[in-house]
């Protein structure tokens, strides 16, 4: 008992090291959650196995959203490669296809059919087991985009589109958590779901 009461304030400083230790490490690792932005809407899309797939479908998995068109000059292929990328990086952690997927959804189907939007996932050698080519009405697919993930997509008069090069981040109850933009790397992007993943 002496020796306690000798010792005591060794002991004290000892606890708060230890209390303050455990503290740096928990803000320095502990992330915190994404908030959750909104409910994704329910659709019904066509597969390039010709499956239709539908949100319930995909739910239990942490999911990333990205809207194109396969005949997109520019940023299309470029986030494409990007999300074959962010594949290749889950498939290291084991979470892809088991704990992730990824769902692109074509807004051109009169020109994206089956046989197109198949090609064009094949040029970024994605696994369709745990990636989707998706299609589907046009004015449909637009509203998912704008109404879920505020992703603008305009068509002029020559059949041009214009449209917002965003990443969505929907978690396995099917709520948007995250917007991942341009200058988002795969690395930050496979980070994100995986840190989803475990929520």
């Amino acid at each position: 008992m002496s020796l306690l009461k000798k010792y005591k304030w060794t002991w004290i400083l000892l606890a708060l090291c230890i209390i303050m230790a455990g503290y740096l490490l928990w803000t320095t690792y502990a992330k915190p959650k994404l908030p959750i932005i909104r409910p994704v809407e329910s659709f019904s899309l066509e597969n390039v196995d010709g499956r239709n797939i539908t949100l319930e479908d995909t739910n239990g998995k942490v999911r990333l959203f990205y809207f194109f068109f396969s005949s997109c000059p520019d940023v299309c292929p470029l986030t494409t490669f990007r999300l074959s990328q962010v594949q290749d990086l889950l498939k290291d952690k084991g979470v892809f296809g088991k704990d992730a997927e990824i769902i692109s959804i074509s807004f051109d189907p009169e020109r994206d059919t089956r046989e197109a939007i198949k090609a064009f996932g094949d040029k970024f050698k994605a696994d369709y087991s745990g990636w989707y080519f998706l299609r589907g009405d046009q004015q449909k697919t637009m509203d998912l985009a704008m109404n879920s993930f505020k992703i603008l997509i305009n068509k002029d008069q020559n059949n041009n589109f214009v449209h917002m090069d965003l990443i969505g981040l929907v978690d396995r109850d099917g709520n948007l958590r995250e917007i991942y933009r341009p200058e988002s790397t795969p690395q930050e992007i496979a980070q994100g779901v995986i840190n989803l993943a475990k929520e």
